[in-house]
Formats: structure tokens, C-alpha cells, sequence
């Protein structure tokens, strides 16, 4: 019987797997951030950025994962940032960093990068080990100036990759999305049935081994 470990905080990402009928087993990981970016070449694409920290996740959570679990159990790790004009960004670093943000998101749209990285655990060993990264077009809406500032004193924007949400007060001034939803929310579920395909992993065994309630 297989576990699904969520190596992430995110309410979102939980919701996600919840609502798909997976209750995870949930581990945050403490990497730091700007430390796995520093290593990275200072070209490396959006793609590379967020599958790299994805990767990070997965193996410090991996390695933490104590018995019985890591007897048999899949590690997910995730990060999302958005790409819009040229630049990535993150969880905005202050209030007024994320109201720049929307101004510029207004009426704009932008790619939510979000990569994915999974790792196999078998009799406390790694078996397997797959990053990938989906994107996902984002169309904002331009909120005027009262929702924007009852949406930033909320306190959301802080949280989240991009300064917005698709499935929380953020979703009021998101127009549309060209991809996959869940990838927004922060796990796509297509890819990671794909992945868990790689590892020989069916819905069906998930769904048994991690049940709701």
C-alpha cells in the first residue's frame, strides 16, 4: 500500500489532492529557497528554476520520511512562480511589492510555471526520481482600485506564488486560464498521473492506500 507524501504546506495543493480523493500524508520541507537558486546558472530558464527547487523539496523530504512509511511511498514536491514580462516571480515580498505586481498584471497575462518532482521510496530507498514542469497561461482581469486593496489587506497575495490565487479572493480577477487549472492551484493532476505512471503507480492503488477520511 502505497502513501502519497506532500512535501508542501500549500492549502491549496492539499485541496487539490483531496478533492481528486487522496489524503496525503503531509511534510513541509525547510530548503532554502535562495540558496538552490544561487546555484543555478544565471540563464536558467523558468522551467529549470522551478524544477529545481521542485527537486530540492522532494529530496529533503525524501530523506526525512521515517518507518514504516518510507517502506513504500511516493514523495511529491512542487514550486510554482509566474513569468509574465520577461521576469519570474514568486511570493511577493510586501504589500506594496504586490500591488506593482498586479498593475502590471492587469489586463495582462502571464505563464504559471509549476514544477513537479517525484520520488519513489522502496524499503526506505530511492527507486525512482522524475521532474517535469508544466505551464499554464494566466489572463488577469484589472480590478480597480477598492477591490485591489481590500484584496491585498487580506493578507493572500503574500502567500502565493505570483500574488494571486485561481480557487481563493483571487480568483475574482483571473479572466481565464490556457492549460491546466490545477497546475494554477499548484499540482497538476494530468502530469502527476503521468509520473506516477512512470513508477508503475495506478489512481486506483492511490486511492486505496490513501483514502479520505
Amino acid at each position: 500500500m502505497t502513501r502519497l507524501v506532500l512535501g508542501s504546506a500549500s492549502a491549496g495543493r492539499l485541496a487539490v489532492l483531496r478533492g481528486a480523493g487522496i489524503d496525503p500524508l503531509v511534510m513541509v520541507s525547510g530548503v532554502d529557497e535562495d540558496a538552490v537558486m544561487a546555484r543555478l546558472a544565471a540563464d536558467a530558464g523558468p522551467d529549470q528554476v522551478t524544477g529545481a527547487l521542485a527537486a530540492a523539496k522532494a529530496q529533503q523530504v525524501a530523506s526525512t520520511v521515517a518507518p514504516p512509511v518510507n517502506a513504500d511511498c511516493v514523495v511529491i514536491g512542487c514550486d510554482s512562480m509566474l513569468y509574465i514580462d520577461g521576469e519570474l516571480h514568486g511570493k511577493p515580498a510586501s504589500a506594496d511589492q504586490a500591488r506593482g505586481r498586479w498593475r502590471a498584471m492587469a489586463g495582462n497575462s502571464g505563464q504559471l510555471y509549476t514544477g513537479h518532482s517525484l520520488i519513489r521510496l522502496h524499503d526506505s530507498e530511492i527507486t525512482h526520481q522524475i521532474t517535469e514542469t508544466s505551464v499554464t497561461t494566466v489572463r488577469f482581469g484589472s480590478p480597480d482600485d477598492d477591490d485591489l486593496e481590500a484584496y491585498l489587506a487580506s493578507g493572500e497575495p503574500l502567500r502565493v506564488a505570483g500574488g494571486f490565487t485561481l480557487d481563493g479572493l483571487g480568483g475574482w480577477f483571473v479572466d481565464g486560464v490556457d492549460g491546466d487549472p490545477s497546475s494554477v492551484i499548484g499540482i497538476s493532476l494530468p502530469m502527476l498521473r503521468r509520473l506516477l505512471a512512470g513508477v508503475g503507480l495506478s489512481i486506483a492503488a492511490l486511492w486505496a492506500a490513501n483514502p479520505i477520511g
